[in-house]
């Protein structure tokens, strides 16, 4: 692995981690840092929606605050399969999340799984131009 290589990885990595910051403290246009303008992003394997990133960023917006209190994602098991200019990265991540039971408490709710990235570089850094989630395992839900 060259130099180059080992600068790509850890910046793919700094992309991911953007990512489920963004997410998890609802900062939504910090997702500008993650996604070329263009992407198209899928949801639809854990009940959201599919579309472009215009479309799916004020769904965030309007969605994820039922989850009031805590989202905290954690990442593993990253694989980057480099093509030049071009990565697919795949990533394992588990995402507990608090939200009203309905009763008047709370109750956790998990989604593990894998996010699917195609990745590109840009003038910027890299981003993702595509990302799929695939949900593998749910809990409370």
């Amino acid at each position: 692995m060259d130099l180059q290589q080992i600068s790509d990885r850890i910046e793919i990595g700094d992309v991911l981690t953007r990512y489920t910051r963004a997410i998890d403290s609802h900062e939504w246009d910090r997702l500008d840092t993650v996604f070329t303008p263009d992407a198209r992003i899928d949801y639809t394997e854990s009940g959201g929606i599919a579309g472009a990133y215009a479309e799916v960023k004020p769904w965030l917006a309007e969605v994820l605050p039922a989850f009031f209190r805590t989202m905290m994602h954690t990442l593993g098991q990253v694989e980057v399969e480099l093509r030049g200019d071009e990565a697919d990265v795949t990533a394992y991540f588990h995402n507990p999340m608090t939200m009203d039971d309905g009763q008047g408490g709370e109750k956790i709710v998990e989604i593990g799984g894998l996010y699917r990235h195609a990745m590109t570089r840009t003038p910027d850094g890299w981003r993702s131009r595509a990302l799929r989630e695939e949900v593998v395992w749910r809990r409370n839900i």
